[in-house]
């Protein structure tokens, strides 16, 4: 296992270095100019002021040495300065890091139990309503654009049914104790998730039914039934446990999906995640806050790509057993 987790690091480390390159150069390629973005906040564009910027952030060396450059402060694990904002781009995305994590690992644990559980009745009767329910869901759920189902959402639970916030983490004006301020968030974290949920969990419903269906069909079930075991003890004990395999892999997979839907549901509800903070700084040239964004990012999806790996040679022994 020790040799497997360091080979999957491995790739990863690759993965991550072809990711920097690739968006270094394609930042750079895109239109616009981040020494006209930092003078005009200035207050003035001039022929100097702008060539005294390009030399002070090293705009003005070529592509290629600056990527060199880049790369050997990426190698020293720093992110380097944010041309905005004038802060370390770490400490940036250290205030931005948890809204983010708090908001995808909620919409990622919501879209798996509860589109587990929804495939899992579907699967029980596959011509019933429930099947239908399950089918017609998911193929809405799976086709509406986020940023249009947060919107919706807004107009349905902000307008007409004022019950949860339009925007932000927590209340302007809030005043309480560490549970208030828990239940604040999770009020304002209600609509960001489920928005973000949605198109996750109708996929994770219809996967989980075509694979409780294959599963129920199996000897081992036939034979519990035949035992007398409780119809509710076969499909979620029985059945369950081996048709969450799949899941696995296709929630390890969609975990980059989910990090780049959040980048949409931040911008609609202003939440203040790394989405919002990568956002602001494309519009305004920021290139080492894109750059650091884009690498913690990419850093997230590996590391959620070899826990799902490793968690899956879990749940599978017979992985473990082809792997001796």
């Amino acid at each position: 296992m020790l040799s497997y987790v360091m080979r999957r690091l491995g790739y990863g480390l690759v993965m991550i270095l072809a990711v920097v390159v690739l968006n270094f150069l394609l930042i750079r390629i895109a239109p616009g100019d981040p020494a006209e973005m930092i003078a005009g906040e200035m207050g003035g564009i001039s022929a100097e002021l702008l060539n005294d910027i390009r030399i002070s952030y090293g705009l003005d060396q070529s592509v290629w040495v600056q990527l060199w450059i880049y790369l050997k402060q990426i190698a020293q694990l720093d992110l380097g300065t944010s041309f905005f904002f004038d802060k370390p781009v770490a400490e940036l995305i250290g205030a931005r890091l948890w809204p983010t994590l708090l908001l995808v690992l909620s919409a990622q644990i919501m879209s798996i139990i509860v589109g587990t559980v929804l495939g899992a009745l579907a699967a029980r009767n596959p011509r019933g309503m429930m099947s239908n329910f399950v089918g017609v869901f998911s193929l809405l759920g799976y086709a509406l654009p986020v940023f249009w189902t947060g919107i919706m959402l807004i107009i349905l639970f902000a307008s007409w049914i004022p019950i949860f916030p339009v925007q932000g983490m927590t209340s302007a004006r809030f005043d309480g104790g560490s549970l208030a301020y828990a239940l604040d968030v999770l009020h304002h974290l209600a609509l960001p998730s489920l928005t973000l949920a949605i198109i996750f969990l109708a996929q994770y419903a219809r996967i989980s039914r075509a694979s409780m269906i294959d599963v129920l069909g199996a000897d081992y079930v036939r034979t519990a039934r035949a035992k007398g075991v409780s119809e509710r003890r076969v499909v979620f004990w029985h059945a369950l446990r081996n048709a969450i395999l799949p899941l696995l892999t296709v929630a390890g997979l969609q975990f980059g999906n989910l990090i780049s839907g959040a980048l949409l549901v931040e911008t609609v509800f202003n939440w203040p995640g790394m989405g919002t903070l990568a956002f602001e700084s494309i519009l305004r040239r920021d290139y080492p806050t894109v750059m650091g964004v884009l690498i913690v990012g990419a850093v997230m999806v590996v590391v959620a790509n070899i826990l799902t790996d490793i968690s899956y040679r879990f749940a599978d022994p017979r992985i473990r057993t082809g792997g001796r």
